[in-house]
């Protein structure tokens, strides 16, 4: 793995000099490591040959940690009556070209992410990537309900991209299930720990709000205080003066405890 910084918005009067930070891969057995230090992949250039990750506000769920909430088990109960069944495909194996898969995947990117987030030819992209290894199908006797491509090793999954008919979105709340439903094979299946991209702004609330045993990349640690997280995303489209920890009271208890 190399790390590497590149140099954003300079801020003199405050002494800000922001950087965003980089790890690029260099072999698939680096991908715990990446992970467990705030990393996701970056697919944002899709000229980029190798494969990159931006370190960032990364979300994940300690698996030791994690059980089912009320809310867990209202949206189960939700999705009960579609019969769906789970399956776990490995990429390498898996026909990405088959045309129902990619008519599937095309019309929710239209409906849902939109051209101009994912337009085919970066999925098609993504799709190559090493890093993703398997997807889990969701699906029941007449139809595919929904893909999830993801991450698998030994240590971990990186519930990476989801797709599902978004027939079911409000009635069944099936996206919020697909989340849960790949958070509870993970755990019943020893892993340590699920990454679920990133958490910011308010959009990413019901991540927090739905799961136990979170935890998130505060620049320094995994953090579990899931209170300072939901303040963090509430205040995320606020203009800042600075960064956070010129704004802590107190610096140096924090330096103190690094």
């Amino acid at each position: 793995m190399k790390v590497f910084f590149s140099e954003n918005n300079v801020d003199y009067g405050t002494y800000t000099f922001n950087y965003a930070i980089y790890a690029q891969k260099e072999s698939q057995a680096e991908l715990t490591e990446i992970y467990d230090k705030g990393f996701l992949p970056y697919t944002g250039n899709i000229n980029i040959e190798c494969e990159l990750f931006y370190l960032a506000r990364s979300l994940r769920v300690d698996l030791q940690n994690f059980d089912d909430t009320s809310e867990n088990r209202r949206v189960s109960r939700l999705v009960e009556p579609l019969d769906i069944r789970l399956e776990l495909l490995e990429k390498r194996t898996f026909d990405t070209k088959d045309p129902e898969f990619v008519a599937f995947c095309s019309n929710y990117i239209n409906e849902r992410i939109g051209e101009d987030n994912m337009s085919l030819e970066r999925w098609d992209y993504i799709l190559k990537q090493e890093t993703g290894t398997h997807f889990f199908k969701f699906s029941n006797s007449e139809k595919v309900l929904g893909y999830v491509l993801a991450a698998i090793n030994d240590d971990l999954v990186h519930y990476w991209f989801a797709f599902f008919d978004t027939q079911y979105m409000r009635t069944h709340s099936l996206g919020k299930w697909m989340m849960w439903r790949v958070i509870r094979w993970s755990k019943d299946h020893n892993k340590k720990n699920i990454y679920l991209g990133t958490a910011y702004k308010p959009a990413a609330l019901y991540k927090i709000r739905d799961h136990k045993g979170l935890e998130f990349w505060d620049g320094q640690k995994w953090n579990t205080d899931t209170k300072i997280l939901k303040d963090w995303c509430q205040t995320d489209l606020e203009p800042k003066p600075s960064d956070r920890f010129k704004l802590l009271e107190e610096p140096n208890k924090f330096l103190s405890e690094l």
